[in-house]
Formats: C-alpha cells, sequence, structure tokens
C-alpha cells in the first residue's frame, strides 16, 4: 500500500510540474504589447502544451504546427488567418511529425488557402472548434476549367483529391479528435474524413454548420485504400459519430454533394461502423445520406442512421434513382463488391423527396421507426431485404393504401406499420 501511495504521490508531483511549467504566448499585428508579430513564431516558440492566444487582427500565414498546444483566437469574427497564395490556412501536421497529439485550435476565420482551410493528418486528441473556414480549395480546376486539377497537393492525396483539393476541413489518419461548432461554407466542399495516410476512427464531428460548398459533400466519410487483398477494417474509416450538423446546400455545381457520405472508392477500401445521429441535411445535391460501395475487396457495412432530419436533396444515380432521394443505400454487385450489411436506418424524418430511402444490394438493410412523407417511402432494386417494419408512411393505412407513401421493387417487409409518426 506504501509503494501505491508513493506512486500516486509521484504521478501527481509529475503532471503539476508539467502544468507549472507550461506557459501562454501572445500574438498581437505588429507584435504590439511584447507579443509575437506572426502566429507561426509563437508556434515554434512555444514548448509542448504551451497555450498561445491571438488577439484580433488579420495574419496572412500557413500555420504549421507540429508539437501539443492549443492555439486560442480572438474569435472568428475578430481573427483572420489569411491564406492567400499559400498551401493550407493551418497544418496540424502529424505526418511530418510522427505521434503528434492533444492540439487545440479555437476561435479563428481561415480562408483562401489554396487547398485546405484546416487539414489534421495522423493525430490523435485534436480538437478544432468554434472556427469558420471558407473560401478555400483555391487552386481547384473544376470540370468547367479543363479539371478537375488541384496543383500542389501532397503526393499522399493527388490519388484522391484532385476534384475538391481536400475540402474545407481535412482529417486524414486521425482518432478520437472533435471538430465542433465550426462553421465550413464556400470551400469546395466541407468536412472530409479519409485514411490517404492512416486509419481514420473514433472521431466526434458534432455541431458543425456546412452550406453552399458547391463541388463536393457536406461531410464526407471516405476509403481510399487502393488494394488488391481482402479489405482491412484496422486500416480504414470506422467508428465515427456525425452528430448534430446542418449541412445545406452543397455539391449543388456538380451535383456530386451529398448531406453526408459513407464511401469506398477503390479496391480495399474498408468503410463501417459509423454513426450519423440527429442531423439536419437538405438541398444538396446528392441525397442526405449516400453509401455508396463500389469495387471488389471493399467493405462498407454496419453504419447506423438516426434521429436526422431530411428534406429537399437530390438523386443519385448509382442506385438507380432520377427522383430526388432522402437516404441511399449501393453496393454495386455487378463490380463484385461485398453486400452492404449491417445498416439501420431509423428514427429518421423524411420530407420533400421523391423517394425517401432507396436500396439497391445483395445485403439487407433494416430500416424502422421513421416517419416517410415521399410518395414513394422505399425503393428496393436490389437482391437483398429491406425490413421496413415499424415505418409510418405518410398517413394511418400503410403503404400502398390511398395517400399513403409505396414501395418499388420487391423484398420489403413492411407489416407492421405505425399509424402515427413516431
Amino acid at each position: 500500500m506504501k509503494n501505491r501511495s508513493n506512486f500516486t504521490l509521484s504521478a501527481v508531483l509529475a503532471l503539476t510540474a508539467s502544468s507549472l511549467m507550461a506557459t501562454t504566448l501572445c500574438v498581437a499585428p505588429g507584435g504590439k504589447g511584447g507579443c509575437y508579430s506572426k502566429i507561426q513564431d509563437a508556434v515554434n516558440a512555444a514548448a509542448p502544451n504551451d497555450t498561445i492566444t491571438v488577439s484580433k487582427g488579420t495574419y496572412k500565414e500557413n500555420v504549421l504546427i507540429g508539437k501539443p498546444l492549443s492555439l486560442i483566437g480572438d474569435g472568428s469574427a475578430n481573427t483572420l488567418i489569411d491564406a492567400t497564395g499559400l498551401a493550407n490556412g493551418i497544418n496540424v501536421d502529424g505526418h511530418g511529425h510522427a505521434g503528434l497529439n492533444h492540439v487545440a485550435v479555437d476561435g479563428f476565420t481561415v480562408a483562401n488557402a489554396n487547398l485546405e482551410g484546416i487539414l489534421v493528418t495522423d493525430s490523435t486528441f485534436v480538437t478544432i472548434s468554434n472556427s469558420h473556414v471558407t473560401g478555400n480549395d483555391v487552386s481547384l480546376q473544376p470540370f468547367a476549367q479543363g479539371g478537375p486539377f488541384c496543383p500542389g497537393l501532397p503526393s499522399y492525396f493527388v490519388p484522391f483529391q484532385l476534384f475538391d483539393c481536400g475540402e474545407g476541413i481535412h482529417l486524414s489518419g486521425v482518432s478520437h479528435s472533435t471538430l465542433a461548432n465550426n462553421v465550413v461554407d464556400k470551400n469546395a466542399g466541407g468536412i472530409l474524413l479519409s485514411d490517404d495516410t492512416g486509419a481514420n476512427h473514433d472521431n466526434l464531428i458534432m455541431n458543425n454548420t456546412v452550406t453552399d460548398n458547391p463541388y463536393d459533400c457536406s461531410i464526407t466519410l471516405a476509403s481510399h485504400i487502393l488494394s488488391f487483398a481482402p479489405a482491412n477494417p484496422l486500416a480504414g474509416v470506422y467508428h465515427n459519430t456525425i452528430a448534430g450538423n446542418t449541412a445545406l446546400r452543397n455539391g449543388l455545381a456538380t451535383g456530386e454533394g451529398a448531406g453526408v457520405g459513407l464511401f469506398t472508392a477503390a479496391p480495399g477500401g474498408a468503410n463501417w461502423g459509423n454513426v450519423v445521429i440527429g442531423n439536419t441535411l437538405s438541398g444538396n445535391g446528392l441525397p442526405g445520406v449516400a453509401l455508396h460501395s463500389h469495387a471488389p475487396n471493399q467493405i462498407n457495412r454496419d453504419h447506423i442512421i438516426v434521429g436526422n432530419t431530411i428534406s429537399g436533396n437530390g438523386p443519385d444515380s448509382d442506385p438507380g434513382t432520377v427522383l430526388p432521394a432522402g437516404i441511399t443505400i449501393f453496393g454495386d454487385d455487378a463490380a463484385g463488391t461485398a453486400p452492404v450489411t449491417g445498416v439501420v436506418i431509423s428514427q429518421n424524418v423524411i420530407k420533400d423527396e421523391g423517394i425517401d430511402i432507396a436500396v439497391k444490394t445483395a445485403g439487407s438493410v433494416d430500416a424502422h421507426f421513421n416517419s416517410l412523407f415521399g410518395d414513394i417511402g422505399i425503393s428496393n432494386l436490389g437482391a437483398g431485404l429491406v425490413n421496413a417494419t415499424e415505418n409510418w408512411w405518410k398517413c394511418s393505412g400503410g403503404p400502398e393504401a390511398n395517400g399513403c407513401s409505396t414501395v418499388v421493387g420487391g423484398s420489403v417487409q413492411t407489416s407492421p406499420w405505425l399509424t402515427k409518426p413516431f
């Protein structure tokens, strides 16, 4: 017992000493008040776990962070990182600084970067909060200008990012991190979670407002692994939670922007076990939630899509729909992709869509306790079963009753149904 007490006391003393050693540095325009005049100079001078406060002003920088620290602005309305002509606005660079962890960024506007507004690679326990990421991805040359092409991208992003320059905020190879209360608008795309540089898992994307990003999705979870061996789920995109976000009017320039996208691109992709809960997804170029699996040796399964409000989104050609759709689930059986399984769709309210839920896969999908208000409640063009019991079908008579939502395709189980919205 004595040894245990000594160990505990030593641990407390070590933590206290660490806290006492951490200092606060300041940044202000022109170095006012003895502060640094550039954010990067303060970052370079900071010791691990220091805090850097940044006063109101405009800072024309590409800030690279390679150590644990907190970077705190004076609020997004007051503190601007203007990355005009530069690669990124803020780069939390675990790719170049192995083991990077515990970085916090709060209270900035980040704008005008050639590539990504905020990029986080190969890091853990990172928090990006209360910031406005706008007008980035400036180097993008879209289809109308001979693209897609994005000069200057790092080589490890080139195979999959040419069409969007990497979005406003990009997490690649990141785990146990949080994006919260940010506004992400007028970039090529909104927020991207990918595995270009490593597994991306156990992150929380919460209470962000992602609007008017014209070329891509609002929030994308995309596995970019290229391997002709069976998929390795520990190297994919998994166990992330997308909660309470608002996604409006994304992807309208190309019709390629979902509210939330769950995608596997090349053979070997692994995207599984993510939760999409309590979001408002409206007016996007693709459906409110779109799941696509396209190639052999992929897995895209076991997602939970629950409690979202979905309305007025666009169609999705992958499952063969030409009508606007709320949620689409697509596995390309003809290409040899594995059936999509384990997807649960529950307690969503879906309005103003031509098809509320469209499914095309050899796997089975569960959809329960949803409030379906479309003329077509569920379309199943695949060989798998859609278990769609206990849903509201726009009226109490259930599917196919006069004035109720209908079913298109086969293998949809609908009885019993709800006689009032859940």
